[in-house]
């Protein structure tokens, strides 16, 4: 069967099955407009339109919505969206006297009171803020008494291939994880009027396949091998010439008329590049005339020469059973059972449970015996989740007792937050630097501390990977089979010489290199020109080293939001830091410099929309107001120009890489990968059947 097919697959579908008896609890949506008094009546909303474009190494995301207050009072209003994996949000747009405003960004506590004092004399304005990993929160007043309000947000997020594969998340599940907060609130997530959902899909590298795993009345239209749309969507009335256009592009691919449009369930994306692409790196620049700063983003695509991992392993397997995992559990014992069967003899294995507090389950390590597998999973039977989620005691008792002499991994599944025990960030990445472990983290939904689990996964060389639950769960551990049976490029160095390059920001994530992935690296130069590239890692104790010559251009102007993707890289990497070494006035001035600088919604800073006569009266530059204009422009004119091959490869004549990048493929006797392995085989069962019943729950 192919991979991009739109049936589930026969594992899936089973799982699917047993799943279908038992019960979790209802998934809450986001992206709604709520009074913020439940005195009032729940705003409708009237249109809900998404336009994304996927090009020159990321997207750029365009939610417009329309709400309507049914109340015979203005009222304020809050918005709220779960934090996208890696996005920044640079735009965001209210819609005044008929006209679009476009925010800026301030200090937080200076936005704030800016806010207050506005509403309070009754005059329109807006504040985006961030909860920390949560949410965006955006607060919105007045909304007018029986009228419309237009809102616009903006958001841009690397997007990296993994073996072939790229991946798209428009998250829609209710991002935050206070169900005291959540129920305060109330929620109508049907769309009334249209919803449209789009996607201009622009690759160098040709395309064969695109696949929406859960969406699979998509339209999805192949214009050549390196450009695709998508549409899907409900369309009834419009509301003006704008939305109009959006609705005739839908309905020219064939979008079908539907009833009602929901907002309950995250929308994704995958597409998948042809085989044999080159191992290649890739460059990005954007310089204008007269400036003395460039600002680059390089894209390293490794060839597929990593060897195979045919040593015995020593397996932890630590697992959440706090009280979210009621419902689930059942599902995750059986795909133990199937995955254990399958281990090698060479092999060990250690089970630990966790939640208010933590359980060496096993005792020490298993060896791969049938009887000793099944009498520690008849006694795995017994167990009922509950209570919270002491992750730390989790993973402290997992690390306990490991065996120097033996490469030992953590399998960490956790649908949740450390909320229970020790909490502190740095706890956790003390306790992981002191140990000689891998740490493979899945990161189930979009309520997950994903800043924590990353970095632990960074600082013991492994690897995080988020999971929706509208994620093709199969594909996902293909891409986890292909990491977890290699070595990987460990301590990884990168070496710019020339063109006076400075502020160099590589993500935390990247110290280690997996088989498939790519490394971008962002940064400046004042000086065009050739520069030489050095990429150094060791693979177990060999040193290998990669060169090549690349050329920075003088004036490059076609991608201006390269200049707000370096910012937010620049600005994780401080507060990854700074969470790690703990709270720093410099570093947090350092970020709020930044995101001001470049118009980025932070922990420290705040987006706000005002009337024009009151940003001039508060002395509020329209900076972001201009790169906005500026990037837009930009847009315009890329969608313009014809997609070409491999538009952006800077090292043709000097390959930096030898050979082609990995793939991912199924599993096929004779061809493909290979047999699965044991560990994909069980975390592959689990975590299929942990979706499953998610998804079931949310049909019922």
């Amino acid at each position: 069967m192919k991979y991009f097919q739109t049936r589930h697959t026969p594992l899936a579908a089973a799982m699917g099955l047993s799943a279908a008896l038992l019960i979790t609890p209802t998934v809450e949506a986001a992206g709604l407009l709520t009074p913020k008094s439940s005195s009032y009546s729940t705003l409708t909303i009237q249109q809900h339109h998404v336009d994304v474009v996927i090009e020159e190494g990321y997207a750029t995301t365009t939610v417009e919505q329309v709400f309507h207050n049914p109340n015979p009072t203005d009222l304020e209003a809050i918005y709220s969206f779960p934090v996208p994996d890696k996005a920044a949000v640079g735009e965001f747009s209210y819609w005044i006297d008929g006209q679009p405003v476009t925010g800026e960004v301030v200090e937080k506590q200076r936005a704030r009171q800016i806010y207050e004092a506005e509403k309070q004399a009754g005059r329109e304005a807006v504040i985006v803020e961030k909860d920390r990993y949560k949410t965006f929160d955006i607060s919105v007043f007045p909304v007018r008494a029986n009228q419309d309000v237009r809102i616009k947000l903006v958001y841009l997020q690397n997007t990296q291939t993994d073996s072939g594969i790229g991946r798209y998340v428009y998250p829609l599940e209710e991002g935050g994880v206070d169900e005291q907060a959540l129920s305060f609130w109330s929620r109508n997530e049907a769309v009334e009027q249209d919803f449209s959902f789009n996607v201009k899909l622009r690759s160098g590298y040709p395309v064969d396949g695109i696949r929406l795993p859960q969406h699979p009345n998509a339209k999805v239209a192949q214009i050549s091998q390196h450009e695709w749309h998508v549409a899907l969507g409900n369309q009834n009335t419009t509301v003006d010439s704008a939305l109009a256009e959006r609705t005739e592009v839908a309905q020219e691919a064939g979008v079908p008329n539907q009833t009602a449009a929901n907002l309950s369930e995250d929308i994704l994306l995958y597409w998948r590049q042809t085989p044999d692409q080159p191992a290649s790196l890739d460059m990005q620049a954007y310089r204008t005339e007269g400036d003395t700063q460039g600002t680059f983003m390089l894209t390293l695509s490794p060839g597929d020469d990593l060897p195979s991992i045919t040593a015995g392993r020593d397996w932890v397997f630590v697992l959440d059973i706090s009280g979210s995992m009621q419902g689930k559990f059942s599902s995750l014992v059986e795909g133990i059972r199937q995955g254990l069967g399958q281990l090698s003899g060479q092999d060990r294995f250690k089970i630990v449970l966790f939640n208010n507090q933590a359980t060496e389950f096993t005792q020490g390590f298993v060896p791969v015996d049938a009887a000793a597998i099944e009498q520690v999973l008849q006694r795995l039977d017994q167990v009922s989740p509950s209570s919270g989620t002491n992750l730390y005691a989790g993973l402290n008792t997992g690390i306990k007792g490991l065996d120097a002499d033996r490469s030992n991994a953590i399998v960490l599944v956790t649908d949740g937050v450390a909320n229970v025990g020790t909490t502190e960030k740095n706890r956790f990445l003390s306790l992981l630097e002191k140990h000689d472990v891998r740490l493979f983290t899945f990161v189930m939904g979009n309520s997950a501390n994903r800043p924590l689990l990353e970095e632990m996964t960074r600082v013991s060389n492994g690897f995080a990977m988020s999971i929706s639950n509208a994620d093709d769960i199969v594909g996902q551990l293909m891409l986890a089979k292909n990491k977890m049976s290699h070595e990987a490029l460990r301590d990884l160095e990168l070496d710019i010489e020339g063109g006076r390059v400075k502020d160099i920001v590589m993500p935390r994530l990247s110290k280690t290199l997996y088989r498939g992935q790519q490394l971008s690296v962002f940064g400046h130069y004042y000086q065009p020109g050739d520069v030489k590239v050095t990429l150094k890692g060791k693979v177990g104790d060999e040193l290998k080293t990669y060169s090549t010559r690349i050329h920075l251009p003088a004036q490059h102007t076609k991608t201006p939001e390269l200049e707000r993707l370096w910012a937010f890289a620049a600005i994780e990497n401080m507060q990854a830091e700074m969470d790690y070494l703990g709270e720093s006035s410099d570093t947090q001035q350092a970020i709020t410099d930044t995101a001001v600088a470049y118009g980025l919604v932070t922990d420290y800073t705040s987006m706000i929309v005002l009337r024009d006569e009151v940003f001039k009266a508060q002395g509020i530059e329209r900076t972001n107001q201009k790169r906005v204009a500026t990037e837009q422009k930009a847009r315009e004119l890329r969608a313009q120009q014809p997609v070409v091959a491999a538009p952006h490869r800077a090292d043709s004549q000097q390959p930096m890489f030898q050979g082609n990048r990995a793939n991912v493929s199924p599993s096929r006797s004779g061809s493909g990968g290979g047999a699965i392995s044991p560990v994909y085989g069980l975390v592959a069962l689990c975590l299929i059947g942990i979706l499953a019943l998610r998804r079931r729950g949310d049909e019922v």
